[in-house]
C-alpha cells in the first residue's frame, strides 16, 4: 500500500536520470527542479534509498501548505500527523532554508516548527507534564520555504547517497559518486563494450560503471539512517537487501579501465575499487591522455579532466585539451564524453561536440561535451 509521498532530491540538470531510475523501480512520479516525487510503501523507502544511483538523498514529505506568519507555520505544521512518524523518544532536530519568502529567518522558522511538532506529540502521547525525552532514534526534519509555500520533510538516508562506503581516499577535486554515475547512465556504453576512464583521480566513474555493468545497488554496503526507525522493520531491509543481491549479475564480463598522470592517485583508484569489491574488474595505470591508444573498437570514454578554472593552469590544460584531440582523433568507432566548465573545449580538442548537456559538477557549471562514434554492427 503507497503510504508515502517520497522526494528523491537531485542535483540540477539530474532530475530526468532520478526520474527513469524511480520509474525503473516501478514508481510513478511527477518531475520538479531538483526534486522528483513518488508514492510508496515502507518498502519503496529502502529499495529507493539502495537502488538510486544519481539522486543525492531520500525524504518523507509531511506536508506541505502556505505560511506568510509565524502564526501559520505553527499552526499548520501542528496539525500535521508527526504521530505517524515519530516515536515518543525521538531525537527530531529541525533545519532549514528559506527562498524567496516572507519568512525569511532561518533559525526562527526551526525554532517554531520545533516547538508545533513538541506540542503534537505530547498531544499524540498523551503526555501532559514535563518535556520529551529526545534520547530515541534520530528523524531529521526539514522546514523549506519556497515562494511562502512551506514544505516538511524527513530524510530517510542520513549520509548523502553518494557516499557509497568504498572510498577510502581521494584526491583534491574528487567527483561525487552520484554524478558519476550520472555521467556513465548518460552514454551509450553497455557492459560488453570496453570502457575508459583517461583523468580517473581516485577511480569514482570506473567503479561507478562497474557497479552499473553489473547491475550492483550502489547502497547495497551502507547503512541508513532509517534503518533505526521503530517502524521500519528489519524484515523491509532484509527483503530489500536479498532483492539487490539477486538481480547483481556477478558473471557479466567487464573491460574496464582508469588511467591517471598521477601514480599515487593510480594507487587510491585501486583500493577504492578493491574496497567496492571491483578490484579484480578494473584495470588502473599511470598514463598521459597524449599517450593513449588502443586497437580495439566500439568502446566509450567518459572523463572529468582538469578544468582550468585558475588562470595559472589555463595554458597546461589547454594544451592537454589539443593533446587528447590528436591521441583520439582516428578513434572513429569509439563515443567520447567529457565534462569541463572551460568554455573552449571544443576549439582546443579540435572538435564540434555531437551534443552538450549543462550539469553542475558540485557549484560549478559545466558542459557535459559527447562525441558519438559509429554505431557497432547488429548482432544476428
Amino acid at each position: 500500500m503507497s503510504k508515502y509521498t517520497l522526494i528523491a532530491t537531485a542535483a540540477m540538470g539530474l532530475e530526468a536520470l532520478v526520474a527513469k531510475e524511480v520509474r525503473d523501480l516501478g514508481y510513478e512520479c511527477t518531475v520538479e527542479n531538483g526534486k522528483v516525487t513518488f508514492k510508496g510503501d515502507e518498502l519503496a523507502i529502502a529499495r529507493s534509498n539502495i537502488w538510486l544511483r544519481t539522486a543525492d538523498r531520500v525524504k518523507i514529505k509531511v506536508g506541505e501548505f502556505r505560511a506568510k506568519t509565524f502564526d501559520e507555520l505553527f499552526e499548520k505544521t501542528k496539525a500535521l500527523n508527526w504521530g505517524d512518524y515519530l516515536p515518543v523518544d525521538a531525537h527530531f532536530p529541525v533545519s532549514g532554508k528559506s527562498v524567496k519568502s516572507k519568512l525569511f529567518s532561518v533559525s526562527d522558522c526551526q525554532s517554531i516548527v520545533k516547538k508545533a511538532i513538541v506540542e503534537n506529540l505530547k498531544k499524540h502521547y498523551k503526555k501532559t507534564t514535563g518535556w520529551l525525552e529526545e534520547t530515541g532514534p534520530e528523524f531529521k526534519i526539514e522546514v523549506s520555504l519556497l515562494k511562502d509555500v512551506a514544505t516538511l520533510t524527513i530524510d530517510t538516508s542520513g549520509a548523502g547517497l553518494h557516499k557509497r562506503g568504498y572510498r577510502t581516499g581521494q584526491g583534491e577535486a574528487p567527483i561525487k559518486e552520484t554524478l558519476a554515475a550520472a555521467l556513465v547512465l548518460l552514454t551509450t556504453w553497455h557492459p560488453d563494450r570496453p570502457f575508459v576512464d583517461p583523468f580517473c583521480g581516485s577511480g569514482t566513474i570506473p567503479i561507478e560503471a562497474a557497479l552499473i555493468g553489473q547491475n550492483i545497488a550502489p547502497g547495497f554496503n551502507r547503512d541508513f539512517i532509517s534503518e533505526t526507525w521503530p517502524w521500519l522493520s528489519r524484515e523491509i531491509w532484509d527483503k530489500a537487501r536479498d532483492e539487490a543481491e539477486n538481480l547483481a549479475n556477478y558473471d557479466q564480463e567487464l573491460d574496464i579501465s582508469g588511467h591517471d598522470i598521477d601514480h599515487r592517485m593510480v594507487k587510491i583508484a585501486q583500493e577504492n575499487a578493491f574496497e567496492a569489491g571491483l578490484g579484480d574488474l578494473i584495470t588502473f595505470k599511470q598514463m598521459q591522455v597524449k599517450d593513449f591508444t588502443t586497437d580495439k573498437q566500439y568502446g566509450v570514454i567518459v572523463g572529468n579532466p582538469p578544468y582550468g578554472e585558475r588562470l595559472s593552469d589555463r595554458p597546461s590544460v589547454e594544451k592537454m585539451y589539443q593533446e587528447m584531440g590528436r591521441a583520439f582523433a582516428d578513434l572513429e568507432t569509439w563515443s567520447i564524453y567529457m565534462l569541463t566548465s572551460h568554455k573552449g573545449f571544443e576549439q582546443f580538442y579540435g572538435k564540434q561536440a555531437t551534443k552538450k548537456r549543462k550539469l553542475f559538477n558540485g557549484f560549478i557549471e559545466t558542459d557535459y561535451y559527447q562525441y558519438w562514434g559509429k554505431r557497432p554492427p547488429r548482432k544476428d
